[in-house]
């Protein structure tokens, strides 16, 4: 994982246009302009400034698999960001290939994924860049490209970027690892149940049947006390459940992917509710304890078939989200699973060796990490 959030990391990278200040790049002197149609909007051409930041190529020591982006920023009216990833493998430069176009508001702008974008080196899935068959690449850059409405003087502000760089491993069946843990350590997680939304604003991805991201990245606030206030969610009729999480998924969700669990996007909303997060992956459920340890719950991904998750509250699941809020003493996983019928149901507790294999191989070990800035990781 490496990251850039502080004046000194941003100055180590080429900036085209943009202001570093207290931490954080927004648009300086703008290089260039360009045309954008927003597809899932009215599909008009507008012209945006545009400045943009580089980092430097990163060596990550291995041949990456894939790369996940992630990212912290606020965006003004008429604002948006795009981030893109290249890989080199050896003298092979590869091109850039835009992983998300992202905005904190949807009036105006609609946030989307990447396109496929392939070429010799890379494609794009959605959220990750995926390195081609045969392809061992020796290093990665991630760009950062800051737009605002021509004639205006607003700015986005990014105040981290990066990447995980991973070789998933090519199994179906992962060690079990040893745990760590001396005694059982369980988290105060609020229970919120995606269950409670089901069929409800279709609108995004057919109702909350669907939300286990956001619903999972709504738990996470909730614990942190950093859930949105009933004004900013009072596009939500009075009375309605968890209200909180139909604001998770309106302004997490997807467009181009039309769906609300694109990964770095979660982890973004986060960060505009006053949190510091980011993707990253574990190599095993002892590095899951670590962060218990800290006092930082997870959001995991996961998927499984019929009876390789005991007591999960649907039989199978081709990627499903939720919190690790804990371990019992001998290792089991003390989860919030929010595919439960009602609150209530949402305390799962899951055997480590079928977690482990519903999580490793199927996501290479994907989690969210949220937490107030300052807060210590393991």
């Amino acid at each position: 994982m490496r990251r850039w959030s502080t004046t000194q990391q941003w100055r180590s990278g080429a900036t085209g246009g943009v202001r570093v200040s207290r931490g954080a790049l927004s648009i300086g002197k703008p290089v260039g302009t360009r045309v954008y149609s927003d597809p899932y909007g009215s599909g008009k051409a507008r012209r945006y400034d545009v400045s943009r930041w580089t980092s430097r190529w990163v060596q990550p020591g291995f041949a990456p698999t894939e790369l996940i982006p992630s990212w912290n920023a606020t965006t003004q009216p008429n604002t948006w960001i795009e981030v893109s990833l290249r890989a080199r493998a050896g003298s092979r430069v590869g091109s850039w290939d835009v992983l998300g176009r992202w905005a904190n508001n949807d009036r105006g702008f609609h946030r989307n994924s990447g396109t496929p974008q392939a070429d010799d080196l890379t494609r794009v899935n959605v959220d990750t860049l995926v390195a081609a068959d045969g392809v061992r690449p020796t290093g990665w850059q991630v760009r950062v490209a800051l737009m605002r409405r021509v004639g205006t003087d607003a700015s986005p502000r990014v105040s981290s970027l990066g990447a995980v760089a991973s070789r998933v491993p090519d199994r179906s069946i992962v060690p079990t690892s040893a745990t760590s843990m001396q005694a059982t350590r369980s988290l105060r997680v609020p229970r919120y149940s995606q269950m409670l939304h089901a069929g409800d604003y279709p609108q995004w991805n057919n109702g909350g049947q669907a939300w286990c991201s956001p619903t999972s990245t709504a738990m996470i606030l909730g614990f942190w006390d950093r859930l949105p206030s009933k004004q900013q969610y009072d596009f939500v009729p009075a009375g309605y459940p968890q209200p909180w999480v139909v604001h998770a998924t309106r302004f997490v969700f997807d467009y181009r992917y039309d769906g609300a669990g694109n990964w770095p996007f979660n982890p973004a909303y986060a960060g505009t509710r006053g949190l510091d997060a980011h993707v990253t992956r574990l190599r095993s459920l002892r590095g899951a304890e670590a962060y218990i340890r800290k006092g930082i719950p997870l959001v995991a991904s996961i998927a499984f078939g019929p009876g390789e998750l005991s007591g999960s509250p649907i039989s199978s699941s081709a990627g499903h989200l939720l919190v690790i809020r804990g371990f019992t003493k001998n290792g089991d996983v003390l989860a919030n699973d929010p595919a439960a019928a009602s609150r209530k149901g949402v305390p799962r507790t899951y055997d480590r060796r079928q977690f482990e294999n519903a999580w490793i191989p199927a996501s290479g070990g994907v989690v969210y990490v949220v937490r107030p800035a300052g807060t210590p990781l393991p």
